[in-house]
């Protein structure tokens, strides 16, 4: 039976010998039956140029190309490629051959090595580098909070993000840092909040040239550069409490009588603890229980938690009322003129000793202080003052009265240590004497809760603009906002972010009183002078 060819033959494989040789079963027989004819071991093509930058990049070493032939246009290309070499395969098998084609895969890896590099600048979320052993704040924690800055970063810089991408990323990270430097393991989650809500607040900057671009520290720099802000007396002549306000908020207007200071100390003595509110019999500190008192160090809070009211303390988190969370003496705290007037006499502020002195009186300052428990109440351990321009002119440690012994220095709180006020040169009487050269009668004084600085300095002066006056608690008098919410609020910045080894600052706290009053100034009073002009009401 003979088979049926579906096409004519044309002899295109006649030349060709046939696979099966005699053992060919095919008839006709495409390929050639003819003996002595070679088999197509290899096909000669000519090779192409490799691009330039391959040829650079992939260029064997110079012993292979001393062993290697000179080369031709025309290469010898097996028709079919070698099967890899099995790992069983002696290392000599493996050597390529002069006639070998180079290997594909260094060729590809060669010629995306000549594509440019990517660009330093991170244009996307960026990722928290440090090392996690010697972050005081999980790095778990810094990254999901840089996250956050970003988004809100992003946000801001909408209208030129797209030329710009960088910026987003970059100024969150120095944002991160700024945050992380000025804050401790507790405070760090807060002050990210804080800014957050500050960087919500700015104005939407349309190009990076804004002064709204950049990290908090950088705004506030630029801000402070062109700021004419010297506070002077007669920017705050409507703010300083008259005398009825006064002795509603609790100040001393006018010296008790008889000479004071008769009892200093009030060793011996039984007293109501501060802390804990039991009754105790004031000793030195070593002579009595150092740990009898079990107080919370922090003041509670109320919460809203399905539609009922809880009180939770700061400093543990326990509900109130509940046990302390610290042990430490028992402490009092005397409160009326006439028992303060008794450790230390009152006197009224007065002029310097000297007319020579007057000029250096300043018609604006800020003053804080910070105290701490004694055998004599609550005593000054620190006076800070500060200008009308919130430079420092005063700041100075406060050695105790003869016979008045320290029994907690607080210093979560006070930032005073047993080192630090052993090194202190003046007592009250000294510093008062010391303060006459910078605030006299008629100087305004700036302070926050200031009744309670004038106090424990034995001062009084009838000129205060107090910011918790300025900025009343919602709740009214006796209920003062901190001083610390305030300059959150208001300046967008935190403060008394030390930790308990380094606590507050009296130069900080002065400072950041005094940019309240500024900040009061330029916005509020402000408000109020063109509402009343708008009214009629202002007067020519």
């Amino acid at each position: 039976m003979h088979r049926l060819l579906m096409f004519s033959r044309r002899g295109l494989f006649g030349s060709i010998p046939c696979p099966e040789r005699t053992t060919c079963t095919r008839n006709p027989c495409l390929f050639s039956h003819q003996q002595g004819l070679a088999d197509p071991s290899a096909v000669r093509v000519p090779a192409a140029t490799p691009p330039k930058s391959i040829l650079v990049a992939a260029t064997p070493p110079k012993s292979i190309l001393k062993s290697t032939p000179a080369a031709s246009s025309d290469v010898s290309v097996p028709a079919k490629r070698a099967l890899a070499a099995s790992p069983a395969t002696p290392a000599a098998r493996q050597q390529p051959t002069p006639t070998s084609e180079p290997p594909r895969k260094i060729q590809r890896l060669a010629y995306k090595s000549a594509q440019p590099a990517a660009s330093s600048q991170p244009t996307g979320e960026p990722a928290l580098r440090v090392n996690p052993a010697a972050s005081r704040v999980p790095v778990l924690v810094r990254q999901t909070c840089l996250k956050s800055l970003y988004a809100a970063f992003l946000t801001l810089y909408d209208a030129f993000h797209a030329a710009h991408p960088h910026l987003a990323g970059a100024h969150a990270l120095a944002q991160e840092t700024e945050i992380y430097d000025r804050t401790n393991k507790q405070t760090y989650r807060q002050g990210v909040v804080t800014t957050i809500v500050a960087l919500k607040k700015r104005a939407v900057p349309p190009s990076p040239q804004h002064e709204s671009v950049g990290t908090e520290a950088e705004c506030r720099a630029r801000a402070n550069a062109r700021k004419v802000a010297r506070v002077e007396a007669r920017d705050l002549e409507c703010a300083v409490l008259t005398r009825e306000q006064m002795v509603a908020w609790g100040y001393v207007v006018d010296v008790p009588a008889g000479p004071g200071g008769d009892r200093p100390s009030a060793e011996g003595d039984e007293m109501v603890c501060e802390r804990c509110f039991q009754r105790f019999v004031v000793t030195p500190p070593g002579q009595g229980k150092d740990e009898a008192c079990s107080f919370h160090w922090a003041r509670p809070y109320t919460t809203t938690l399905n539609g009922e009211k809880i009180k939770t303390y700061k400093c543990c988190g326990m509900s109130h009322p509940g046990p302390g969370c610290a042990v430490g003496p028992h402490v009092f705290y005397e409160k009326t003129a006439e028992e303060l007037h008794r450790r230390h006499p009152f006197s009224l502020s007065s002029h310097p000793p000297s007319a020579l002195a007057e000029d250096a009186v300043l018609d604006v300052a800020a003053l804080d202080c910070e105290m701490i428990y004694t055998t004599g109440g609550m005593r000054v351990a620190r006076v800070s003052v500060v200008d009308g321009d919130g430079e420092k002119v005063f700041d100075e440690f406060v050695r105790m009265d003869d016979g008045v012994k320290v029994i907690d220095y607080i210093t979560r709180f006070s930032g005073v240590t047993p080192e630090r006020l052993a090194a202190a040169v003046l007592d009250l009487a000294a510093t008062r004497r010391a303060l006459r050269a910078f605030i006299g009668p008629h100087t305004v004084l700036v302070g926050h809760a200031l009744d309670n600085d004038l106090k424990t300095l034995r001062m009084v002066h009838h000129r205060v603009v107090d910011t918790c006056v300025l900025f009343p608690h919602r709740g009214g008098p006796p209920y003062r906002r901190a001083l610390r919410d305030l300059v959150s609020d208001k300046l967008q910045r935190m403060i008394q972010t030390g930790d308990e080894a380094a606590g507050h600052s009296s130069v900080e706290d002065a400072a950041a009183t005094l940019d309240l009053v500024r900040w009061w100034i330029t916005n509020e009073r402000t408000a109020r002078s063109s509402a009343s002009r708008s009214t009629g009401g202002g007067s020519k």
